[in-house]
C-alpha cells in the first residue's frame, strides 16, 4: 500500500496524524468558535450507527428516553457540594438574557444529575413508581483549557443514563448491566479491546459511590476513559430529598445510578484502527460498507456495476455506487481515506473474466470472485471476517503493549520509552497514587475486574499491596 502524503506519519507524530485524518475523511472541523469544533457529516454519520446500537440495547433493557433543559439554576447545581466542586473550574455560565441581567446565573450543563434528581424528586412518590430508568442523548459543555478534536472539546455529544430504584441491589445490578452493554459495544461492533474496571476512590466520578470504567489503549500507548457507569446509592438523593414511600408506607430515600458514553468513541475507533491512508473503520458501524467503482467508460461494466449495488441493496448491504468522472486512482484514495471496508472493482479485463475485484479496507488484500456468485453473501461474509480481524489485530497490540512493573523505576521506563498499559500493585494508599502521578502524569486507569496478581508489595512504598492496578498515561 502507496502511502497517502496528505497524512503525516503516526511515527513522525502521532497528534499531527490523528488531526490529519479526522479532517481529511471528513470527521471534524474547526469552528469559528475557540475550541468547539464541528462534528462533520461523515463523523455523525458513524456516530449516528454508535448511537443506533445503543438505543436499540438501552430499549431492550427497558430504558426510555428523556430530554433535560440546557441551562441549570446555580442554586440547584450547588446543592451537592462534592458533583459541584468537581466541575466548578469547566463550568461556562449564563449571565444575561438579551439585554437583562439575570437574577441568578444558569450552567450550561456539564452533565445532568442534578436537573434529574430534582425531576425524580417531584414525580416518584411511591415504590410503585419505580424503578425509572432513562436516557437522554445531547450535548453539554466543559470549559476545557485545552482541547483537541473529538478528544477533547468544549462541546461533545454524548448519551447520559439516570436510573433510580427502590432498592440497593436493583441499583448495583444497573450499574454492571450499562457496563457490559458499553463493553459489548466495543468488543462487538468497534473491535476495541477494553479492560473493564472499577476506578480507585480519587478517580471516581464526582459525588459517585464508585465508578466502573471501559479503559482503551491507543496506537500511540495512551489511554482513553471511553465509558464509564457509576453507583451513587444514596447520595444525590439526600441531597435533593428524593423520597418515596416504601412498601411498608414509609419514606425511604431511593438509590441512583448513571452512566454514559461521548463523541469520544470516535477517537477510540480513529486511533486505534486508522493507518496512515486513513480511517480503517469496523463493517459493523460503518456508514456505508461497500463502495462500488467502475473503472473506464463501457457501458456493460457500468451496468454490471449498477447491478452489483442492487444486489447489496436488496440484502440492507449500504454502499455507494461511484460513477463520476474522477480518475479511479483519486477514488480508491479517497475511499481509503473514509475508511470504507470493502472496495469493489469492476473494469474491461474483470468484465471478459468474468470476476469482480473485492479490496478490503483493513488488510488491502485483492480478491477475485466471479460475477455470477451471490455478492451479497460474499461481501456479508467478508465482512465479518474484517469485523474479527481488526479485533484480534487491535487486542495483539494492546497485549503486546502491556507491561508488568515491580517498581517505580520499571514504571518510569516504560512510560519514557514505551507507553502503554501497566500492571503494578498498590497499597491503596492516594499519596502513592499521588506520587506515581508525577511520572510524567501517570494515573491509574482501573482496578480491573479480573484482578490478577503481579506481586506482594506496593509499587511505590514497598507495603502489602491491596491490589493489582492498571496504569497509563491518558487523553
Amino acid at each position: 500500500m502507496i502511502k497517502n502524503k496528505e497524512i503525516t506519519s503516526r511515527d513522525t507524530s502521532f497528534a499531527d496524524w490523528f488531526t490529519n485524518i479526522v479532517q481529511k475523511a471528513g470527521i471534524t472541523d474547526y469552528s469559528g468558535t475557540k475550541g468547539f469544533y464541528i462534528l462533520a457529516p461523515n463523523g455523525y454519520a458513524i456516530w449516528e450507527q454508535i448511537q443506533s446500537v445503543l438505543d436499540k440495547m438501552f430499549k431492550e433493557t427497558g430504558h426510555k428516553n428523556i430530554y433535560m433543559p440546557v441551562l441549570i439554576p446555580e442554586k440547584l447545581l450547588q446543592k451537592e457540594a462534592e458533583h459541584i466542586e468537581g466541575f466548578a473550574p469547566e463550568v461556562a455560565w449564563v449571565t444575561h438574557g438579551g439585554n437583562q441581567k439575570l437574577d441568578e446565573r444558569l450552567c450550561v450543563r456539564p452533565t445532568s444529575e442534578t436537573l434529574f434528581c430534582d425531576y425524580y424528586s417531584k414525580c416518584v412518590k411511591s415504590y410503585r413508581d419505580l424503578p425509572k430508568l432513562y436516557n437522554q442523548w445531547c450535548s453539554v459543555v466543559r470549559w476545557e483549557k485545552e482541547t483537541r478534536p473529538l478528544f477533547r472539546g468544549r462541546e461533545f455529544l454524548w448519551q447520559e443514563g439516570h436510573t433510580v430504584h427502590a432498592t440497593q441491589e436493583e441499583a448495583e445490578k444497573e450499574t454492571r448491566q450499562m457496563l457490559d452493554i458499553y463493553t459489548k459495544l466495543f468488543y462487538d461492533y468497534l473491535a476495541v479491546p477494553v479492560i473493564v474496571g472499577q476506578k480507585t476512590e480519587k478517580e471516581k466520578f464526582a459525588g459517585a459511590e464508585y465508578t466502573f470504567t471501559c479503559e482503551a489503549l491507543m496506537q500511540n500507548g495512551v489511554s482513553l476513559q471511553s465509558a464509564t457507569s457509576h453507583y451513587f446509592g444514596q447520595k444525590f438523593a439526600k441531597q435533593f430529598d428524593m423520597q418515596f414511600l416504601n412498601k411498608d408506607n414509609k419514606l425511604e430515600y431511593m438509590f441512583q445510578t448513571s452512566w454514559g458514553i461521548s463523541i469520544r468513541t470516535l477517537a477510540a475507533i480513529i486511533a486505534v484502527h486508522a493507518d496512515d491512508n486513513g480511517l480503517v473503520l469496523p463493517p459493523k458501524i460503518a456508514p456505508t460498507k461497500a463502495v462500488i467503482i467502475p473503472i473506464g467508460k463501457d457501458e456493460n461494466v457500468h451496468k454490471t456495476c449498477k447491478m452489483v449495488a442492487e444486489k447489496l441493496n436488496s440484502k440492507g448491504i449500504s454502499n455507494i455506487l461511484d460513477d463520476s468522472d474522477k480518475s479511479p486512482g483519486f477514488k480508491f484514495n479517497q475511499y481509503e481515506m473514509e475508511g470504507i471496508p470493502i472496495r469493489i472493482e469492476l473494469g474491461n479485463r474483470d468484465l471478459e473474466n468474468n470476476q469482480l475485484t473485492l479490496v478490503r479496507r483493513d488488510t488491502n488484500e485483492k480478491i477475485a470472485v466471479s460475477i455470477s456468485d451471490d455478492i451479497a453473501e460474499t461481501v456479508s461474509k467478508l465482512m465479518d471476517d474484517i469485523q474479527a480481524n481488526m479485533l484480534q489485530k487491535a487486542t495483539e497490540r494492546r497485549d503486546k503493549m502491556t507491561y508488568v512493573a515491580k517498581n517505580m523505576k520499571d514504571i518510569e521506563e516504560i512510560i519514557t520509552k514505551h507507553p502503554g498499559f501497566i500492571k503494578a500493585m498498590w497499597c491503596g494508599d492516594q499519596k502513592c497514587e499521588e506520587e506515581i502521578k508525577k511520572i510524567n502524569g501517570t494515573k491509574s486507569r482501573c482496578i480491573p475486574f479480573n484482578e490478577e496478581k503481579v506481586g506482594e508489595t506496593c509499587v511505590c512504598c514497598g507495603k502489602k499491596a491491596k491490589h493489582m492496578v492498571i496504569w497509563g498515561l491518558q487523553y
